[in-house]
């Protein structure tokens, strides 16, 4: 059995995170042709296909699955023991991720993390998107690296780690004629409200909370989107409920008050999200570990969910 390559087991790597050998070339620097050689020499080592060609890309086999996390990790290893740099340099690397997240992220978390990444990674690019019901999914064949946000509905194979906690404002217009200060309960019930229809926020936990105690709101608009609400609330008298960190930042952009509200409203979760198959990939860790340190409690310039 012919040795092991460090280079072959990077393409190994490469491979199995972007599901294509041209991509992986890409990054790692290296033409096309020669990725596929290595990629072939591991085939004949391991003797296992590794990678089979499918709709939505190079698909790793079982065997593939099974000692990726295990070759990630001794890659890792070997670079640092022979003073090599890491196989992802966050100053240098020229590469994108795709996080799925919420407009509510957008609007917080974004700016934090394209100014950090501005200092300390000019070369990489995020490409956001909306997550939805296929975010499991995509997160599972690669095609997103993290998910932001509320997903109660994730199953085995995903891991997940807490990046703060989040509770409820009630935002109304400032120069509110009846809203001054905290509303009663019966003050709250009795004004407009504004609901957002749009999922992986924990907002679903307002309207739980509200048909449990029996409490009804006028709600007068719905909305898809938290994008436009502090404008709605601040040119009208209608109230909305939102995650704090969201009406922090909208209270510095539009004419609005942050009140506590009136009901006791839970607090939830807001996580990150990761497929199993890339625990171990060193970029992967990376951004995970860049958006504890922006995000966490300890974070003086914390984001919304």
């Amino acid at each position: 059995m012919a040795k092991l390559d460090l280079d072959w087991l990077n393409v190994f790597i490469e491979v199995y995170r972007t599901q294509s050998v041209s991509r992986a070339a890409e990054h790692l620097g290296l033409a096309q042709a020669n990725a596929s050689i290595a990629l072939n020499k591991l085939r004949a080592h391991f003797g296992d296909r590794l990678f089979v060609r499918t709709a939505r890309g190079m698909e790793p086999t079982p065997y593939a699955a099974q000692i990726y996390a295990d070759v990630a990790q001794a890659v890792q290893k070997l670079g640092e023991l022979a003073g090599a740099p890491r196989l992802f340099d966050p100053a240098t690397a020229q590469r994108s991720f795709r996080i799925g997240m919420t407009d509510i992220s957008e609007i917080v978390v974004l700016p934090t993390l394209v100014n950090h990444l501005r200092r300390a990674a000019p070369g990489i690019v995020i490409e956001a998107e909306r997550t939805s019901s296929e975010s499991p999914r995509r997160l599972e064949a690669g095609e997103i690296d993290l998910a932001v946000g509320f997903m109660p509905q994730l199953e085995a194979g995903f891991y997940q780690q807490v990046l703060f906690r989040q509770n409820f404002v009630c935002l109304a217009a400032r120069e509110h004629p009846r809203i001054r200060a905290k509303p009663t309960r019966a003050q709250f019930l009795a004004e407009g409200h504004i609901v957002v229809t749009t999922s992986g926020t924990g907002h679903a936990i307002v309207d739980k909370v509200m048909a449990q105690k029996g409490y009804e709101r006028r709600i007068l608009l719905r909305v898809p989107s938290f994008l436009g609400v502090a404008r709605l609330v601040a040119q009208t008298e209608l109230l909305v409920i939102v995650p704090r960190r969201l009406g922090e930042q909208l209270a510095q952009q539009e004419r609005v008050q942050l009140l506590d509200p009136p009901v006791a409203l839970p607090a939830f979760a807001v996580k990150q999200h990761w497929h199993e198959r890339f625990h171990a990939d060193p970029a992967n860790v990376w951004l995970r570990q860049v958006l504890v340190r922006l995000l966490g409690p300890a974070s003086s310039n914390s984001g919304g969910t």
